[in-house]
């Protein structure tokens, strides 16, 4: 990173927005990908399986480590890694957690937020909705929520972080340069 003149967060930043070009590119013409429908990461899905859909025979996968631009991808979508880079492109973010929370209606009848993923690709109705909902929450993604969203309120999680010595330092001999160090 330091070659190329950025640091972490604008490397984290930079990949934000590749997730969110990734969608609107949808190359494999997956329902939903879109400017407000993205967030491509490890996770739970509808596989294991392959159907044809639309004429076109699709690999599902079950939890497998998703990714952009090389996959593998099969659809799903994690809401809670779209959560977890609020506050590094909220403009961005902010109008894919509208989509979700208003549009697709991923909370409806469930008070505990966001399910783990979903698949608007993979055939099924789940709750009168198209495609494949996760049954699960898992507390591994519902932590990076709470913390993303008061870093975007406060910067609260990285003050706290900056103040602890033994991070400062650990970051520093493993070659973090400038930011906050």
């Amino acid at each position: 990173m330091r070659d190329k003149g950025i640091d972490y967060f604008e490397n984290s930043r930079r990949a934000t927005y590749a997730q969110q070009q990734y969608a609107i590119d949808n190359s494999l013409k997956f329902e939903g990908y879109g400017r407000h429908c993205w967030g491509i990461t490890a996770g739970d899905g509808p596989g294991p399986d392959t159907i044809k859909v639309n004429g076109i025979m699709r690999p599902f996968f079950n939890y497998v480590e998703r990714g952009v631009p090389y996959g593998p991808d099969d659809g799903t979508v994690a809401p809670w890694a779209v959560v977890a880079s609020l506050p590094l492109a909220p403009e961005i973010v902010l109008p894919a957690l509208d989509y979700f929370l208003h549009l697709a209606k991923l909370t409806e009848l469930n008070p505990y937020g966001f399910k783990a993923s979903f698949n608007l690709t993979y055939p099924g109705k789940t709750r009168n909705r198209p495609g494949w909902v996760s049954q699960w929450h898992y507390g591994i993604n519902q932590g990076p929520i709470v913390l993303m969203i008061e870093n975007y309120r406060s910067e609260l999680i990285w003050q706290l972080t900056r103040s602890i010595p033994y991070i400062a330092s650990g970051l520093r001999r493993a070659g973090f340069r400038g930011g906050w160090l």
